[in-house]
């Protein structure tokens, strides 16, 4: 019988670091997690509460939503209306997780092993954050950004600044690169980029962040924050049609500063900084749900954690991965934690102790004993729309009550299109996996036109999904902001089909 880690709620940091030491040992030694080095730093409540409120990343630049946000979750924070949550943890290198120091020891124990390893292990693995983020550079590129947006309010006006970044956030979902990089600039280009950003740059202090590692100045590999040349405006040459609208706006816009084109290409990293996490919310979270529920559940049957502690954790557990029911009042949709867990967890089930039904729809897992592997793979190689077609079982279905139903506008009336049986699951499967296609829920606009040597019309195109057309008071929000970056005549087209 090994000695307990702990007793009680109390904790200390000598306490914390001998606690990870022992989730440590589970995930690499046991689950055979690949992850960045961590750093863990402790914050209190409002400090989180401001920490998720800009997107959950240190060192943001401010704007007002940022606050509005704030506003909204501090009171409800304070009237007891919702929870905080119990950490936030950053892709970076190292991989930084804030944990709330109202938690107990148990709680620090479940994040750590839910942000340290669930997270960082998915962050580091998986093949859309490798293909778009570069965790090595995120806060540098962060830190200039803060810097660059406070310089440009106190030399241009803070209403100046805030009308470009109202326009650009009503363009984010529409400010990445869905399919490409663009080309990358020669050297000289980065280093005559850098020399204009570090004219920005200030020494600033904010107490918050203060235990940030420091890095090397070198800005040469942020997050591909230049791209093809240095060359903007009417002048340069346009690849029609051209998906990323902050993108074009940056590099066309007749009437933007050099300035204003540097926050445009700032909130474009951002967004694409989000994209991969945006296109495995259910993998991300169940990855990191799963991995902290085996590493608690390894460290009871090793004697470490009391009993105590056990049923503490899973209290906490259970509310995460809990599915209300769509006639429940507290329902809001598919919860991803419950799916992204019960995946994975049925993944090991059938590895380990398969069904004939497992057999037959999974014959490369069923039985073989190899869950780490398998979830490993999965973890690297899939997002949620791939994972959920390729891995979601029937008993998975059955066990969430997962049924199918369809909505025409035509129809009068919903009807149920599939349900527990054959040609049932293997619809419903598709159907869900569909819900996790980002093209059904962000509408596909580009630049098809722009007549730069004219008038300057600018000519966008909306391509249909399902013939499902634009909200018309949505539309013309967002065309005016694109009208106050490009300066002239913005016609969106809206073909039929």
């Amino acid at each position: 019988m090994s000695e307990l880690l702990f007793s009680g709620g109390e904790w200390d940091f000598a306490l914390l670091k001998r606690v990870f030491a022992a989730i440590e040992d589970v995930g690499l030694n046991d689950l055979k997690l690949d992850v960045y080095p961590s750093q863990i730093e402790i914050i209190a409540s409002e400090q989180m509460l401001d920490a998720y409120s800009a997107h959950g990343m240190p060192l943001m630049y401010h704007h007002w939503s940022f606050g509005k946000i704030f506003a909204r979750e501090e009171t409800m924070y304070s009237k007891g209306w919702s929870g905080l949550a119990y950490e936030i943890v950053i892709n970076s290198n190292p991989c930084i997780a804030y944990l709330m120091e109202e938690n107990t020891m148990t709680m620090q124990a479940l994040v750590m092993a839910h942000a340290c390893f669930g997270h960082n292990h998915f962050f580091k693995n998986n093949y859309l954050f490798r293909q778009w983020t570069n965790a090595e550079a995120i806060l540098d590129y962060l830190a200039f950004s803060k810097k660059y947006v406070a310089a440009c309010e106190e030399k241009y006006g803070a209403e100046a600044v805030e009308q470009v970044l109202d326009s650009a956030h009503a363009l984010m979902e529409q400010g990445v690169f869905r399919y490409r990089r663009p080309p990358r600039p020669s050297r000289a280009q980065r280093e005559e980029r850098l020399r204009k950003r570090q004219q920005y740059e200030e020494e600033s202090f904010n107490d918050l962040w203060r235990t940030l590692p420091g890095t090397a100045r070198d800005m040469s590999a942020d997050l591909a924050a230049v791209d093809e040349d240095e060359v903007v405006g009417p002048q340069a040459p346009m690849n029609l049609p051209e998906e990323n609208l902050i993108y074009f706006l940056e590099k066309h816009s007749p009437v933007l500063k050099n300035w204003q084109r540097e926050l445009l290409r700032i909130v474009r990293n951002v967004a694409q900084y989000f994209y991969p996490q945006m296109q495995t919310k259910v993998m991300n979270e169940g990855c990191a749900t799963f991995v902290h529920h085996y590493i608690m559940n390894a460290l009871y049957d090793r004697g470490q954690i009391s009993e105590g502690s056990i049923l503490e954790f899973l209290h906490s557990h259970s509310s995460v991965v809990m599915q209300p029911g769509f006639d429940d009042s507290r329902y809001y949709g598919i919860n991803p934690y419950a799916l992204g867990f019960a995946m994975m967890s049925d993944i090991k089930r059938m590895s380990e102790d398969p069904t004939p039904e497992d057999r037959e729809w999974f014959p490369d897992v069923a039985g073989k004993g190899n869950w780490r592997e398998v979830l490993k793979h999965a973890w690297a190689n899939y997002r949620d729309e791939s994972f959920i077609q390729q891995f979601l079982s029937p008993k998975v279905m059955r066990d969430l009550k997962l049924f199918a139903v369809r909505d025409k506008t035509e129809d009068p009336v919903y009807t149920v299109a599939a349900i527990h049986n054959e040609p049932g699951y293997r619809k419903l499967r598709t159907s869900l996996a569909r819900l996790y296609d980002l093209s059904t829920h962000q509408p596909d606009v580009q630049v098809v036109g722009a007549n730069l040597a004219g008038d300057r019309t600018l000519t966008l195109r909306h391509n249909r999904h399902r013939g499902i057309p634009l909200a018309q008071n949505t539309k013309d929000a967002v065309l005016k902001h694109i009208r106050r970056l490009w300066g002239y005549n913005v016609v969106l087209e809206e073909p039929e089909a």
